[in-house]
C-alpha cells in the first residue's frame, strides 16, 4: 500500500537518506502505515522512488535501530507495535501544520454537515460481547452455534461448475426471481402476508429497508407511532426525514395502543419478536413481519 501512495520530491541540497528517513517519520507518526502490512522491499520502494536498493535498506535499519520498525526474517519491515495506535500522533502532526499555515484554505466540513448522525443515540455493541455469560444483545450471531459444515457443503454445491452462472449478472432493476419466489410462496405466507412477485423489494437489510419507505412516505407532516422500547435504529432514520414520533408502551401483546393511536399516519411494529425484548406475543399479532409499517 505504501509504495502506492508515498511520493518523495529529493532536494539536491540534502542527502537522500536523511530525506527518506524523514519522509518515513512523517508516515509512521502520521498513523497511515497499515499496523499488520509489510512495508514495500528495499528493491520495490528503491525502483518506485530512484535511488539505490542501499539507500532504502541503510534507512529502514536505522528506523529498525531506533525502534520505529521491526524486521521479521523472511516476511519484512512491519511498524512496531508502540506505533499501531496513532490516532493521538495523527491528531498532533495535523494541529502542527494547521498552525504551521497553509498556502490553499481547507473547507470546514464540520460547518457543511447538515446532519450528524454521531449525534444520535444508537444500538451499543461491545466488541467482546460473546465473552459475557449472557450476552443479550439482538442482531448477532452466536458462531458457537452456526451449522458452518452445512454453509460450506452449500457453498460448495451452489458454486459447483454444473451450477447455473446468471447470479454472477448485474441484474440492474429487478431481484433474483429464485429467491422473490421463495419468499413469495414459502416464507412471507407463514407470516400472514401474500404478495405478488412485483411487490417484493430485497433491501441490504432492515435499515436499508427502513431508509427507503422514510424517503418514500415521511415528512416533518407524518406522525409515526413506534414502540418503547422499540429499535433505536429505526427512531434515528425517522428522525433523520424530520417525522414526528408517539411512543407507545408494549406489553405481553405488543404495542399498547391508547387514544393517540389514531393520530398516527403510520405504527412501526417488530410483532414477531419484539425488538429489543425478543418477546413473541400470544395474541395473532404475531403474524405480521418485523418492522412491520404500514397505515395506521
Amino acid at each position: 500500500m505504501l509504495d502506492h501512495h508515498f511520493h518523495l520530491e529529493f532536494d539536491t541540497e540534502r542527502g537522500l537518506q536523511e530525506q527518506l528517513r524523514q519522509a518515513l517519520l512523517d508516515t509512521i507518526l502520521a498513523g497511515t502505515i497499515p499496523a499488520n502490512e509489510a512495508l514495500p522491499s528495499c528493491r520495490r520502494l528503491s525502483h518506485r522512488l530512484g535511488v539505490s536498493r542501499n539507500t532504502v535498506a541503510l534507512v529502514y535499519e536505522g528506523l529498525v535501530e531506533d525502534g520505529y520498525l521491526v524486521s521479521r526474517p523472511r516476511s519484512g519491515y512491519y511498524l512496531h507495535d508502540d506505533y499501531h495506535d496513532n490516532g493521538e500522533r495523527m491528531r498532533s502532526v495535523i494541529m502542527h501544520h494547521e498552525s504551521a499555515g497553509s498556502s490553499t484554505e481547507a473547507p470546514d466540513w464540520q460547518r457543511r454537515f447538515i446532519h450528524r448522525p454521531s449525534h444520535c443515540q444508537g444500538v451499543l455493541k461491545p466488541s467482546n460481547w460473546q465473552d459475557y455469560a449472557y450476552p443479550f444483545i439482538y442482531g448477532q450471531l452466536d458462531n458457537r452455534r452456526f451449522p458452518l459444515e452445512q454453509w460450506r457443503e452449500a457453498s460448495r454445491r451452489m458454486l459447483g461448475g454444473r451450477r447455473d452462472r446468471q447470479w454472477l449478472s448485474d441484474r440492474i432493476d429487478q431481484d433474483d426471481p429464485m429467491l422473490i419466489e421463495q419468499l413469495r410462496t414459502r416464507v412471507l405466507p407463514r407470516r400472514g402476508i401474500h404478495a405478488r412477485s412485483d411487490e417484493i423489494l430485497i433491501t441490504l437489510g432492515s435499515q436499508n429497508a427502513l431508509f427507503l419507505i422514510a424517503q418514500l412516505l415521511f415528512d416533518h407532516d407524518t406522525r409515526v407511532g413506534i414502540e418503547n422500547p422499540g429499535y433505536r435504529e429505526a427512531v434515528n432514520v425517522f428522525e433523520s426525514r424530520g417525522a414526528r414520533l408517539q411512543f407507545h408502551e408494549v406489553d405481553d401483546e405488543g404495542m399498547r395502543l391508547d387514544a393517540g393511536t389514531r393520530e398516527s399516519d403510520y405504527l412501526y411494529v417488530t410483532p414477531s419478536h419484539q425488538v429489543p425484548t425478543g418477546v413473541t406475543p400470544e395474541c395473532g399479532a404475531s403474524s405480521g413481519f418485523d418492522g412491520a409499517t404500514g397505515p395506521a
